[in-house]
């Protein structure tokens, strides 16, 4: 018998129910069931960033916050000085050149605009093309906007790229939007300038707007920057790029990022902000402009410092057997199961005997499957323990 007297009136939308379920969700859940019966557990399932946030930026929020200019409501689509500092950092890093006032548009983080671009763009029933594997909440925009999704397999074979020619012409001539993703998460691979040219020419056939996720376009690896979409030729015509401070500068906890491109793109997104947000703090935003026009030593470091980790996770794996191909770019690595797992079951088998915590593939994607992903998220000496864990398994011999 029914007790609770309001779930006879509460009843969600459906779109409350058409939404994934939350992936990272349950592996949280599993990993603290092992930290609450006392393991020692490694935790590098996530992509939470474990360094703080350079303290020439802390100290420019803490010189902003008290003045009083920013206790009043921002301008809604952001201070100017936030978009000129932006555009500038693209002009320097990548040789791009954007209108601060029309190609830039201010989010509450990257995620954020990742699924408000589809609510601008895809009614019910539009067809929009991920990757697969990629990044979950891809799935959750397309599923609050009613659309339906239409898989790219990220395979070994084709470097991790979607390929286009394998894409039927019916579907493509569908499609409204797309997501790409380098370098790519979950599976570290890295886009050349021909790759973005051919996605150019594609999306401009077939009349598809293009969203590049660049999360992670500071860190290369093997003296290699990541190339940005917005680099190639007629790109600003048919997509944005989607860039955040969050994996750059250690701050994504202040939920800092921006849509860069398109400029009728950039106009709707401001446009549903308008009616979501009054935009960020002014505070953080003064703090993010000196993020992106001060020294940039500390994102060079950074770069370096994943790297070495990196060098130190596969120096490891090597001593125990698991091979797998380094990652050119982002904080992540993926990596096979041994022969006779799945993703989960291995997931699994090391957190509950060796407390170290992966994700596995299956949740990206069904052309996950077979992978687990690891995040560089630890310091080196942590990351080599975590491989001689697994390795005490026995799984590669």
């Amino acid at each position: 018998m029914n007790t609770n007297p309001t779930e006879r009136f509460i009843r969600p939308a459906s779109r409350m129910n058409d939404l994934p379920k939350q992936f990272f969700a349950d592996l949280v859940r599993k990993a603290n069931t092992q930290v609450a019966k006392g393991h020692d557990v490694i935790n590098l399932g996530q992509g939470n960033p474990d360094r703080p946030t350079p303290p020439h930026i802390v100290t420019a929020l803490q010189e902003a916050a008290p003045n009083p200019v920013y206790h009043r409501y921002p301008p809604f689509s952001g201070h100017p000085f936030l978009k000129e500092a932006v555009a500038w950092r693209y002009k320097e890093d990548y040789g791009v050149e954007l209108d601060p006032e029309t190609e830039v548009a201010i989010l509450f983080g990257g995620k954020t605009g990742l699924i408000e671009i589809n609510q601008c763009l895809l009614n019910p029933g539009d067809i929009c093309l991920v990757p697969d594997p990629g990044y979950p909440d891809y799935w959750s925009g397309v599923a609050l906007a009613g659309g339906i999704m239409e898989y790219m397999p990220l395979l070994k074979d084709h470097a991790f790229l979607p390929d286009y020619d394998a894409i039927p012409a019916s579907v493509a001539d569908q499609a409204k939007l797309m997501f790409i993703n380098y370098p790519n998460n979950p599976t570290g691979a890295v886009a050349s300038p021909e790759f973005y040219a051919r996605t150019v020419e594609f999306a401009a056939r077939h009349g598809i707007v293009v969203a590049s996720d660049f999360a992670y376009g500071a860190i290369g690896f093997d003296g290699q920057q990541p190339v940005s979409f917005l680099q190639t030729p007629g790109a600003k015509e048919v997509g944005v790029e989607f860039y955040t401070l969050s994996k750059t500068y250690n701050m994504a906890g202040w939920r800092v990022g921006f849509a860069l491109g398109n400029k009728e793109v950039v106009r709707l997104i401001n446009l549903i902000q308008d009616h979501y947000y009054c935009s960020l703090f002014g505070g953080i935003q003064a703090a993010a402009a000196v993020a992106l026009t001060g020294p940039q030593h500390c994102v060079a470091e950074l770069a370096a410092s994943y790297e070495r980790r990196r060098n130190a996770l596969f120096g490891a794996m090597n001593t125990i057997g698991w091979q797998a191909a380094k990652p050119g770019g982002s904080f992540f690595c993926w990596l096979p199961v041994p022969a006779g797992h799945s993703s989960s079951s291995f997931a699994d088998l090391v957190l509950e005997q060796a407390n170290v915590v992966v994700a596995p593939g299956i949740g990206f994607g069904s052309h996950g499957e077979g992978y687990v992903r690891l995040g560089l998220l630890a310091p080196e000496e942590r990351l080599q323990e975590a491989v001689m864990r697994i390795g005490q398994l026995g799984l590669f011999r």
